[in-house]
């Protein structure tokens, strides 16, 4: 059952790589649905699975750091279409490239660090991350359509990342 974990974790950063090929118009909020529910089969296998090796343990946290970084991205733009769809397409909305350019490269780097935090126990570090974050996008956020979506798009991104840690966790416990 934990071999199906990792295989699981492993599909979900497949296609979260798959869904981030297709430009971000072109997704739909069903593909970050989807890699949610692969996800939540994942941890409950992993929840009822018991204790795995170690080899396998190390393998799972490659696993959840690898879809946490792949599939978060496709899951943030699903959680930020439906928080606003009206928004998306019209400026200012999720989909105007002149709000938070580079957004999905720092995304990808957040949950890297996110997960890297997480898996050592650090919440130290994990404060460090988040805050960095804040403080570099600070002078951005005065608009309101900006701040919003730096809010829901790091926390999903935040969850997403700590949710896949969560399951190569509870392979070794």
């Amino acid at each position: 059952m934990n071999v199906a974990v990792v295989v699981l974790l492993g599909l979900v950063a497949a296609g979260g790589l798959a869904l981030t090929a297709w430009e971000e118009r072109l997704r739909s909020s069903w593909g970050g649905l989807a890699l949610a529910g692969l996800l939540a089969v994942a941890g409950a296998l992993a929840w009822a699975g018991g204790n795995a090796s170690d080899r396998l343990t190390e393998t799972g946290a490659l696993a959840g750091v690898l879809a946490a970084v792949a599939a978060g991205g496709p899951v943030a733009t699903a959680v930020l279409r439906v928080a606003d769809p009206a928004a998306v397409g019209v400026p200012g909305g999720p989909q105007d490239s002149d709000i938070l350019r580079g957004g999905a490269w720092i995304g990808m780097l957040e949950r890297a660090a996110v997960s890297a935090t997480l898996l050592v126990g650090s919440a130290e570090g994990l404060v460090v991350v988040l805050a960095v974050k804040g403080l570099g996008r600070y002078a951005e956020l005065r608009s309101p359509a900006a701040a919003e979506r730096f809010i829901v798009g790091t926390l999903a991104s935040a969850l997403w990342a700590a949710a896949c840690v969560g399951v190569a966790i509870l392979l070794r416990d």
